[in-house]
This record gives structure tokens, C-alpha cells and sequence, in this order.
């Protein structure tokens, strides 16, 4: 049966899965969409690209309307700093983007995590206001300042960014280093954000269950989901990423394949609370699409809708809501998403139905500025499809 979007979902009974379609079918401008890959090319062209592969998709509804890879999830061996110049394996070793090529998601993780908190509860599990210490009585730093689940989720528990886990010299050591760690600003004050939030909150979901957050998240949403790319490492055909030496990068492992890029997920045995998961653009679509569709896909439901609801509205959980700098003019209504620090991002606006998922290894072969520039310009193109057929 085909279907054709009217701005209030599909005109089938029962949620449907997502399908590649025309952007007139989806309801969005394909002149605007061409200007958005084309833009996503220029990213990985030249002698010194900004990100050296980027796959991006987007749509609307059920329907993709744009896949698109560019550029070369493989293409450096090195990065030489003398000449600040990436050195390039032979061109017959090089390897394309694809559109299922997975990527480092890095700080995308945070969203799964933060879904598989609100699972919880769901499930009366867990409170939103529950005390740290009532699951983690062990985390003193957090106890003794009465830190919350809904702290954690909301970043303003006042812990700062990051900790050096990835300086302690063995597991204990870092342990005791996350459970000593006190704010730095009074909780519950303001916005701060910090990965410390996310490895507390898997600290507490893994006490919690008795099962660790990747099997959490596997259970809970990517299997469910049928998101059968996206998992936490190692993920051998992954796009390349930094050659992290000192003293750009924390740790001195060379370049990166499969394995994850931030230092202290890597430390922690690349599963973590804020980063470690591997996907690809049409599974973080399928995700997008469910969250949309108020927590189904398909036969699966993940949340229910009143859950979608809390995650999503302000202040939202673990999301970022309506943030120009890296949504552009799709922000302004409700607007959710996040970056990576490997150069991904993903957007899904409820207010128009639409998503957009960026996928780039901007980190190779080196870490530099983010592109959030690129990202930005590419939800403006997504706002402006959709503005773009409406208003002809």
C-alpha cells in the first residue's frame, strides 16, 4: 500500500517501520535535500578534508528520504605532527564510506543510557528523585551531597566534566576515584555537563538490575529494536578514528579502529555510561523513529509514550533540546538530539516528524575543532525541507 505523508504520521493502523522513499513522498523538499549531501560531500573533499568519511540520512514520518556516504572510513596511518599533516596508507588500502559503515558514536551512548534509566522507571524500579546513595551507598562524593537519579540525567548534579580514570593504574583504583568524587557547585543549581553524570547512572542501573549496561542496553533497546549494528566494541569495520598519542590525546595507542576513542571508556573496558557504543546511520534512525513514534517500532515497544514524553520535554533527560549550534533552524520547537566528540550527531524534532543523523570520523587522523558548523548547516537544510514543500 503506499503511502504518502500528511504531517500527522501514517495512515496505517499499527506504527510502521521505516522505508527509503521520495522526499516528496516524505514530505519534504529534494531540492534542499541535495543541497544538504552536497554540503556533507564537501565535508570529506580535499587534500586535508574536515571529516575524511560522513554518512548522513534524514526523513520524516516513516520514510527516509536521504541516504547518503561520502568520502573514506579508512584513508590515514598516522598522523604526523612535525608537518601537522595526516599520513596516508597507499591509495589501493583505502576504504569508502558507506551507508552502513558503523562509527564511534562516542557521546551518543549518553542517549542509550539514559533511555535504559527511564525503562527503569518505568518500571517503578527507580525514582527520578531516589537518592545516588540509596543505590550506590559506597559512591561517598555523591552521598554526602545528595545527589539524584534526576541530577544525573539532567546535568546538574554539579560534577565536573570528566575525571583522569584512564591515569589510575588499576581497576580499584579508578573505582575509587569515581566513588570519592564530590560536586563542584551546589546541586540541582545549574546546567553543567559532564560524563560523570553517565558513569554514575550506569554505576546505579548495573547495582540496580545485576546486569551490565551493555546487556541493558542490548536487552532493553537495540535487540527489541532490531538494531542489529549498534553495540559497544570492539567493532573491527568501523570507520577509523585518531592516532591518539600524547600530548593531543590522554593516552598513546596509535591509531584507532574498532576500538573506542574516549580514554576513559577505553580504561573502563570500553563499555561506559557516556560512550563506547559502535551504529550505524539506519539504526540510529530506527532509534529516532521510535521515540518519535512515542517509544514503538514495529511489534516493539521500548517506552511508553508518557515515558518518550518525560525524556523528551523539559528539561529533558540525558537530551539536548533546541540547540542552534548543532541543530540549526530545526531547533526552536522542541527540538532533541546530541553530539559525539568523534564528530557524530543526531536530531529528531517531534514538532515537524523528522530526524537527521550525521555520522563523520572528524577525529581522523587527528582530533581538531568540532564541526559543529557542518552539523548546524545540515538541520537548517532538514527545517528548510520541510518548510520548502509546504510552502510551494
Amino acid at each position: 500500500m503506499e503511502q504518502e505523508y500528511d504531517g500527522g504520521g501514517s495512515r496505517e493502523l499499527s506504527a510502521p517501520r521505516l522505508r527509503t522513499d521520495t522526499p516528496e513522498r516524505a514530505g519534504l523538499d529534494p531540492e534542499e535535500l541535495r543541497h544538504l549531501v552536497r554540503g556533507v560531500r564537501a565535508l570529506t573533499e580535499g587534500d586535508r578534508p574536515r571529516a575524511p568519511a560522513a554518512v548522513v540520512l534524514a526523513g520524516r514520518g516513516p520514510f527516509v528520504a536521504v541516504e547518503e556516504a561520502a568520502g573514506w572510513a579508512v584513508r590515514y596511518e598516522s598522523y604526523d605532527e612535525r608537518t601537522d599533516t595526516g599520513v596516508e596508507l597507499p591509495p589501493g588500502s583505502w576504504i569508502p564510506a558507506r551507508p552502513d559503515t558503523p562509527f564511534d558514536l562516542a557521546s551518543l551512548t549518553k542517549l542509550f543510557t539514559a533511555v535504559a534509566a527511564v525503562q527503569q522507571l518505568e518500571r517503578g524500579t527507580l525514582g527520578i528523585d531516589a537518592k545516588v546513595a540509596a543505590y550506590l551507598p559506597d559512591f561517598t562524593g555523591a552521598a554526602e551531597h545528595g545527589l539524584t537519579v534526576r541530577h544525573l540525567l539532567t546535568h546538574t548534579s554539579g560534577l565536573r566534566p570528566e575525571l583522569p580514570l584512564y591515569d589510575c593504574p588499576t581497576p580499584d583504583a579508578r573505582l575509587a576515584m569515581l566513588q570519592a568524587e564530590p560536586p563542584i557547585a551546589r546541586p540541582g543549581t545549574a546546567y553543567a555537563y559532564s560524563d560523570l553524570n553517565l558513569l554514575l547512572l550506569q554505576h546505579v542501573l548495573e547495582r540496580l538490575t545485576g546486569r551490565g549496561l551493555d546487556v541493558l542496553i542490548r536487552d532493553g533497546i537495540t535487540h527489541p529494536l532490531g538494531m542489529t549494528a549498534t553495540g559497544f566494541g570492539p567493532c573491527p569495520a568501523a570507520a577509523a578514528t585518531e592516532d591518539q598519542r600524547h600530548p593531543w590525546a590522554k593516552a598513546d595507542r596509535g591509531m584507532l579502529r574498532g576500538e573506542v576513542h574516549d580514554e576513559n571508556a577505553w580504561t573502563l573496558g570500553g563499555v561506559a555510561g557516556h560512550a563506547g557504543l559502535f551504529s550505524t546511520a539506519r539504526d540510529l534512525a530506527v532509534f529516532c523513529r521510535t521515540l518519535l513514534a512515542g517509544g514503538s517500532y514495529g511489534p516493539a515497544r521500548i517506552l511508553g509514550p508518557d515515558f518518550v514524553e518525560l525524556l523528551l520535554t523539559p528539561p529533558a533527560l540525558g537530551f539536548a533540546l533546541d540547540q542552534p549550534w548543532f541543530m540549526g533552524e530545526l531547533a526552536g520547537r522542541g527540538a532533541a538530539g546530541h553530539t559525539g566528540f568523534t564528530g557524530t550527531s543526531l536530531v529528531l524534532d517531534r514538532a515537524t516528524d523528522t530526524f537527521l543523523v550525521l555520522l563523520t570520523n572528524a577525529v581522523h587522523p587527528r582530533r581538531r575543532d568540532p564541526i559543529n558548523a557542518f552539523r548546524a548547516a545540515a538541520g537548517t537544510r532538514v527545517a528548510r525541507a520541510v518548510r520548502g514543500l509546504r510552502d510551494r
